[in-house]
């Protein structure tokens, strides 16, 4: 399989929980498998969120700890496919090896500036490895794809 292509989601408004149950609905409309890779308090608390997130729809989706290959969703707190997904959500910094993927997400909150710096550097070394990257930062109602003229995509933050 060759390298993912990273995707990057700056959120400037909200939460970063509210932000990944549209992104896992988008990937499951496409019959992708998604991995969510986060701290355990991150999990642990989008597991209650994925199931209560709008009133007529909840995203299906399990723990490590569970049937892990059943799950269309699973959450972890380690970077393994274990439910055959090649889409990695990585939330809290994580990282993810690139070859196990066809799509990486990294969903960061601007105002962490951990997160950012862990992004600026995973944006940097997709470029500096020439796979492909985008950016795209939260606007009131959705997402905008930002792009410097004669470059595929500015530097994340």
């Amino acid at each position: 399989m060759a390298a993912a292509e990273w995707w990057f989601y700056h959120i400037e408004q909200g939460s970063v929980d509210a932000a990944i149950a549209p992104l896992i609905e988008k990937c499951l409309e496409r019959k992708w498998r998604v991995l969510v890779v986060g701290h355990e308090d991150t999990v642990q608390r989008l597991d209650r969120a994925l199931w209560t997130w709008r009133d007529e729809s909840f995203v299906p989706h399990g723990r490590t700890r569970t049937d892990a290959a059943k799950h269309p969703v699973l959450l972890s707190t380690e970077p393994v496919p274990e439910n055959g997904a090649k889409v990695a959500v990585l939330l809290d910094g994580a990282d993810a090896d690139p070859e196990q993927f066809e799509r990486i997400m990294v969903v960061f909150d601007g105002g962490d500036e951990t997160a950012r710096a862990k992004a600026r550097q995973q944006y940097k070394t997709a470029l500096d490895g020439k796979i492909g990257a985008r950016y795209f930062q939260q606007e009131r109602g959705g997402w905008k794809e930002f792009k410097r003229p004669g470059v595929d995509n500015p530097d994340p933050a």
